[in-house]
């Protein structure tokens, strides 16, 4: 594969993956500390990007990996077994995810079509972007462009309610 423009890398998926860290971390200065490590390392990487996925998709993979890898130091610093940890995280994660898709459901209330049914058939009703883009008689490509643009639409929406 052609060598990666990671300057036009960065401005497209900056934000997305800022977001995906911000959403599993739950802490800005965590998240903003983990992007910067993602495309550091995506452009330091010893094995090169082999378009096997989007290069999205390669990103968040980084930075899941780098976020693991933060859990387990702090764990090991805390001095606490790591199985401890991880419980206490998920009945915390529940509660917030709880909280979050109720504060997502509000806001959806008040989307305009089409994003609003996009977003519901992708991420509740677990459709392919083919099949959202054959139910409205539009590509797949309008389909992800449009799901896309719901989900920024949502995360200005929770960032400006605070």
């Amino acid at each position: 594969m052609e060598a990666l423009d990671y300057e036009g890398l960065y401005d497209a998926c900056y934000m997305q993956v800022y977001s995906y860290l911000l959403t599993m971390s739950r802490d800005r200065s965590l998240a903003e500390e983990l992007t910067a490590q993602t495309f550091y390392k995506a452009m330091t990487a010893k094995s090169e990007f082999r378009g096997q996925s989007e290069a999205l998709t390669w990103l968040c993979a980084i930075g899941k990996n780098l976020y693991a890898d933060e859990l387990r130091r702090r764990s090991r610093q805390a001095g606490e077994p790591a199985e401890e940890t991880a419980a206490a995280e998920a009945m915390e994660d529940s509660a917030l995810d709880r909280d979050m898709a109720f504060r997502i459901h509000l806001i959806l209330h008040d989307m305009p079509e089409p994003y609003k049914e996009v977003f519901q058939l992708r991420v509740f009703g677990e459709l392919g972007f083919r099949q959202i883009g054959s139910i409205f008689g539009k590509t797949e490509t309008w389909a992800r462009v449009t799901y896309h643009r719901a989900r920024l639409k949502i995360q200005e929406r929770m960032m400006q309610d605070g």
